[in-house]
């Protein structure tokens, strides 16, 4: 007793006391100071977290969500230059001085309460105007064709091509925005209503380690490229190898249901209201089953090409119906018996392979994939092409999409030299986008 009343007495004395209260006053102060790194110092603080940020989402959607083996630190870097240059420069400027100087009551309605935010209908219309400018101007305009070229520059190997980098952007913008606006657009309601000024980019920061993983799954691998990847280096042509059963993805049903007779139904004919209605009718009321087709319009004919699936005992009734249906006369409707290949009389397929071709059209280039495919003694399953026109610029971009199979197993050695084969081509014919995804059966 006697000891700890001496303690309490010590605890109690002046010296003590001081020594407590500087130890906390120390603390305090280190707290503070580090509280006010983001108010004091804004802009270096959301560079440097925008850039660590960033680079540490892309680390764990390599390390986690891919599971690679090794870090593609060519990608990483991309990731982080874009976080550093854009997101901590670019985007502060824009959204606290720029936004700061278009809405100036900004800061003050982010500091009101949520009963006078209710009631300040001036500061709800800055509020939604801001997120429309972000959203809607912002990220399509600026954001992504930054995202794009940023990863051109560092991937590229000292010779960028915007071109092609602004292409892929363009044929990515859809899905792109609607997987951006699905986070964005209430993060950034909560950011502009409640942050202040200074703390938007922090704010920002916090959704975009979100974001960046999101970004860096759907697009990392666009144009950068790990281990998995074979000729990643070469801009705008890419190829990507997944084992996989070969079967269900390169397979048509004439080969797998084989307890059906199977027919193929081709019809052209003057284009009119109604044409796929009738002829579905038909081949439905037949007892028959529509697996691939083919159906458009050219100029003013229609066209059509299916497969169907009829049991055996359907299948002369369903043929002289298509043949005898008033209604479809005009189509002149061919039909021809398909078989199944024979089991032995063909090689199984072990390596497939899907080649999707983008350009601007000219003579020949349907003629030079296909001339290369048959060089490289591939068997092909399936190719359609089709032409796209840009309403913007009203450049005619030819598409062709290819599956295609060979009858071993491709090694690295031999998928490398038919990449360099198809870039070759690419470079010939002035192709914006060569992409060549390999299949190899488990």
């Amino acid at each position: 007793p006697h000891q700890d009343t001496q303690n309490s007495k010590n605890a109690g004395s002046p010296k003590i006391r001081e020594i407590i209260i500087q130890t906390s006053f120390l603390k305090m102060s280190a707290f503070n100071r580090l509280k006010r790194i983001p108010i004091q110092y804004p802009f270096a603080f959301g560079i440097g977290i925008s850039t660590v940020k960033t680079s540490l989402s892309d680390l764990l959607v390599q390390s986690v969500v891919e599971k690679k083996e090794e870090i593609d630190w060519k990608r990483n870097l991309a990731f982080a230059s874009f976080g550093f240059a854009y997101l901590g420069g670019v985007q502060y400027t824009l959204y606290v001085p720029i936004f700061g100087r278009l809405f100036p009551n900004a800061s003050s309605f982010a500091a009101k309460s949520i009963r006078d935010k209710v009631k300040d209908t001036k500061g709800q219309i800055a509020l939604v105007a801001q997120v429309f400018l972000d959203q809607c101007i912002h990220h399509p305009l600026l954001y992504f064709p930054a995202f794009y070229c940023t990863k051109e520059i560092v991937t590229s190997g000292g010779k960028p091509d915007f071109s092609n980098a602004l292409n892929t952007c363009k044929i990515n913008m859809k899905e792109d925005l609607l997987a951006l606006w699905k986070i964005w657009v209430p993060a950034t309601l909560v950011n502009f209503a409640f942050m202040p000024m200074w703390g938007r980019i922090p704010c920002a920061a916090v959704t975009s380690a979100l974001w960046t993983c999101v970004l860096s799954a759907m697009r990392g691998g666009d144009v950068v490229h790990g281990d998995e990847m074979i000729g990643g280096s070469i801009s705008g042509s890419t190829m990507k190898l997944m084992e996989e059963g070969l079967e269900e993805i390169f397979s048509t049903s004439v080969d797998y249901d084989k307890s059906f007779s199977h027919v193929c139904v081709s019809a052209a004919g003057p284009d009119r209201v109604g044409w796929v209605s009738n002829l579905a009718a038909v081949v439905a009321e037949g007892g028959a089953n529509i697996t691939h087709s083919k159906m458009l319009r050219l100029g003013d004919e229609f066209t059509i090409l299916m497969h169907v699936a009829v049991p055996p005992e359907k299948v002369r009734t369903l043929i002289s119906s298509l043949n005898s249906n008033k209604d479809l006369k005009p189509l002149n409707i061919r039909t021809s018996y398909l078989t199944s290949r024979q089991t032995g009389m063909y090689t199984k397929a072990l390596t497939g392979l899907r080649i999707h071709c983008v350009g601007t059209d000219r003579p020949g280039m349907l003629a030079a994939v296909a001339k290369k495919i048959s060089e490289e003694k591939l068997s092909v399953e399936n190719i359609t092409t089709e032409l796209r026109i840009d309403r913007a610029t009203g450049v005619r971009k030819f598409v062709i999409d290819c599956d295609c199979t060979a009858t071993h197993s491709m090694n690295k050695e031999e998928l490398n030299m038919l990449f360099e084969d198809f870039n070759d081509v690419k470079k010939a014919l002035d192709f914006d986008v060569v992409d060549i995804r390999v299949h190899m059966e488990k």
